[in-house]
C-alpha cells in the first residue's frame, strides 16, 4: 500500500548524497528527502545528521511518477517559539499613522564587542578606501598611466 501524501511513515536511510538522503519505507517504496527537510536547523553536511542504515520518521510531502519528496523535519514536532516577554503595543493614535502602528518598535541592538555596529562600519570603510586607494595606483603603474609634469 502506498502512503498518502501528509502521512508519518518509518524509513531506513539507504544512501546519502550531498543534496539529501534516499529511505527505503515501510511497506515498499522509497523518496527523498532534500537537504533543507532534514532539520529545523540549516544543515551544510547531511552526515552531521544521518547515517546509512538509520531508522527515521519522515512525512509524505509529495509522490508523483513514483517520486517521492519526504521530510524529517516536518515529522517531528514543532519547536516551542520563543516565549519571551513581547512589548506592550501602543494604539494607533499616539503620533503614528494606522500603518506604521502595525510595525513592530524599533529596538536597539547591544554592542557586540568592545564596539557598536557603527563604530565597526566606519572601520570597515577607512580600510577598505585604503585598500581600494592601493589597488587603483598599483594598476595606475601597470597601464603606463604616467602622469606628465
Amino acid at each position: 500500500m502506498e502512503p498518502q501524501v501528509g502521512s508519518i511513515v518509518e524509513g531506513k536511510v539507504t544512501t546519502i548524497t550531498k543534496f539529501g538522503a534516499f529511505v527505503a519505507l515501510e511497506g515498499g517504496g522509497s523518496g527523498l528527502v532534500h537537504i533543507s527537510e532534514i532539520a529545523n536547523t540549516f544543515v551544510n553536511e547531511v552526515r552531521d545528521y544521518l547515517q546509512e542504515g538509520q531508522s527515521v520518521r519522515v512525512m509524505v510531502l509529495s509522490s508523483e511518477n513514483g517520486k517521492r519528496n519526504l521530510s524529517i523535519k516536518r515529522a517531528q514536532p514543532r519547536p516551542a517559539a520563543h516565549s519571551g516577554p513581547r512589548p506592550a503595543a501602543r494604539p494607533a493614535g499616539e503620533g503614528r499613522s494606522a500603518a506604521s502602528s502595525q510595525r513592530a518598535p524599533r529596538q536597539a541592538l547591544p554592542p557586540s564587542g568592545d564596539k557598536a555596529f557603527e563604530d565597526k562600519l566606519k572601520q570597515f570603510l577607512s580600510s577598505s578606501e585604503g585598500k581600494m586607494a592601493d589597488l587603483h595606483r598599483s594598476m595606475d603603474g601597470k597601464r603606463g598611466g604616467r602622469r606628465r609634469k
